[in-house]
């Protein structure tokens, strides 16, 4: 996992933000997988979303994955849905000396903190207003910490996000604060990011990301901040209901750091009459890009 605060970007950050606003212009709609990047926007009332899916993230201190991993959305109310993510975690230190005593141990593999989340908009998007909406996050510490899959107590996060679209564009983003409450190892750290994307025929959709947190502690790979360029998007087979989801970054500012998403994904439920969905860009993903797989305490 990793994030960080927007107003702390440093300088370079900025500049690929502009670079990515330059090159992909205002961008088009949808957010969370396969990005680090989330959205306000909420799956619509009585609709469901299942993801199956495999992600990555490690520095040279430790790689940590998911996968497989399930993750589930369902409209409870309008403007409201109810999140869960269910995965399979690993752990795999690079016992490197130069990182000692962080990323030392043997590698592990078993049940990761289980993710739960609601998602609320509480500013519609109209013309010339964007939406805005909360995806607060609830880790539930399902995960062995002796083994380093988990925390060992409950965890948070607690996001703002905004979204506007143009037309075929659509360009959202924010940040928040994850709160470990005084557990050793881990440090609160805030988080932001930036997502651009377009519609590329009527199939394929590719989008780019600036995304930034600060160091987690010396329990996580994620020691130090960084600053990270992701790509990706996904592939419509049936439009909305099945797709690929695809991404991959890599710092350009900081602690060098991998990440990557591959994922399959499913939506179904009530259809929305069009005069209710004109301003509803829910053809595509929705839920949170990044997963802590696993963590390793220091010794």
């Amino acid at each position: 996992m990793v994030w960080t605060n927007v107003w702390g970007w440093p300088r370079q950050a900025a500049f690929a933000l502009v670079f990515l606003t330059v090159l992909l212009g205002p961008v088009a709609a949808w957010a969370g997988p396969p990005f680090e990047t989330d959205d306000p926007e909420p799956i619509d009332y009585k609709n469901y979303e299942f993801y199956t899916f495999a992600s990555a993230d490690g520095t040279g201190v430790e790689m940590d994955t998911a996968g497989p991993a399930v993750e589930f959305n369902w409209g409870a109310l309008p403007n409201v849905h109810l999140h869960i993510i269910v995965p399979l975690a690993a752990i795999l230190p690079s016992n490197n000396p130069n990182f000692a005593p962080a990323g030392t141990g043997p590698s592990a593999v078993g049940l990761g903190d289980i993710e739960t989340g609601v998602k609320f908009r509480f500013v519609q998007e109209t013309k010339r207003r964007p939406q805005i909406g909360t995806f607060v996050m609830f880790e539930l510490p399902t995960g062995s910490a002796a083994r380093g899959l988990g925390v060992g107590k409950t965890w948070y996060k607690v996001p703002l996000w905004a979204q506007k679209s143009f037309g075929p564009w659509t360009t959202y983003g924010g940040g928040g604060e994850t709160i470990f409450n005084h557990v050793d190892g881990y440090r609160n750290f805030p988080y932001a990011g930036w997502l651009l994307q377009r519609d590329i025929g009527k199939k394929l959709t590719l989008g780019g990301e600036v995304f930034y947190h600060g160091p987690e502690g010396p329990a996580t790979p994620q020691t130090r901040p960084a600053t990270l360029l992701d790509f990706g998007g996904y592939y419509k087979f049936r439009d909305p209901g099945f797709q690929l989801l695809f991404a991959y970054g890599h710092t350009i500012v900081g602690q060098n750091e991998n990440y990557a998403y591959l994922g399959l994904y499913w939506t179904w439920g009530k259809q929305e009459d069009k005069k209710d969905s004109a301003m509803n860009s829910r053809d595509r993903p929705n839920g949170w890009g990044r997963l802590q797989a696993g963590t390793r305490s220091s010794p």
